[in-house]
């Protein structure tokens, strides 16, 4: 029974050990503290349409080199 007072004693010297180095932890942070909005400039390839005509320019297929 004693190892068992001793280990109890010992986890509490420890434990005092701890909060006296490391104190309590900080408050959480919420989220919308972390966040910011922002207004969105558009930027300049949002003004470039896509053209499905043209997509094809993208692209290396042998058959459209063919002309099948």
């Amino acid at each position: 029974m004693e190892t068992e007072s001793a280990s109890d004693t010992a986890a509490v010297v420890a434990a005092a050990a701890r909060h006296a180095r490391f104190g309590k932890l900080p408050e959480p942070i919420r989220f919308h503290e972390m966040t910011e909005e922002k207004q969105a400039a558009p930027s300049a390839s949002a003004a470039v349409s896509y053209d499905p005509e043209a997509s094809w320019n993208h692209f290396s297929c042998l058959a459209l080199d063919l002309g099948l």
